[in-house]
């Protein structure tokens, strides 16, 4: 499987608004109502890339310990449906359902969301702050499918603590990896 990293937004990019088919809700939710005072997490993410499928638990066991702390958690998928219909918004429903998804499991069915934020692969993480701003682009942890690194999510928890503490966090940051985004031809 051939492995694509984030394009890493520049640290300081305001968050692109968006108004998305939330796959679970059924709504279309906009990014200024989802987002919350102290933080907010967005993750391109989608059904079968073995990358995700590998993050699944933490990223869930993430969103629930962080959101009792004001921190919303949003997922995004952009994936082309058409050729790769394991990730068309029905099945984002039943994974989401399955997975007991806490956080809005949105489709970019137009790929404008995923080429703002310059996402490249799944997963891609990104967390804003309280003004929108980008304060880190990277990887969840050093784990990936067939290495021996355990899913911890130590990268993103360790950036979440500083937002939260009003520290700064690192600016050396290293992308997340996984497949890339499957674009519309």
């Amino acid at each position: 499987m051939a492995v694509t990293p984030s394009n890493m937004l520049p640290l300081g990019t305001k968050a692109p608004d968006f108004k998305l088919l939330d796959t679970i809700s059924h709504k279309i939710l906009s990014l200024s109502e989802l987002k919350a005072d102290k933080g907010t997490v967005i993750m391109f993410i989608c059904n079968h890339c073995p990358f995700v499928i590998h993050i699944q638990k933490e990223l869930i066991k993430l969103a629930n310990d962080y959101q009792k702390k004001g921190i919303a958690f949003i997922a995004i998928s952009s994936n082309d449906a058409e050729n790769y219909p394991d990730d068309a918004p029905n099945k984002m429903t039943t994974v989401a359902k399955q997975l007991g998804y806490p956080f809005p499991y949105l489709y970019d069915e137009t790929q404008s969301v995923a080429k703002a934020y310059q996402a490249a692969c799944t997963p891609d993480f990104y967390i804003f702050d309280h003004q929108l701003k980008c304060a880190y682009r990277g990887q969840l942890d050093g784990s990936r499918p067939g290495n021996a690194t355990l899913v911890t999510g130590k990268d993103m928890r360790a950036a979440l603590d500083n937002l939260l503490m009003g520290e700064p966090i690192d600016p050396n940051q290293k992308p997340s990896a996984g497949c890339n985004i499957k674009w519309k031809t």
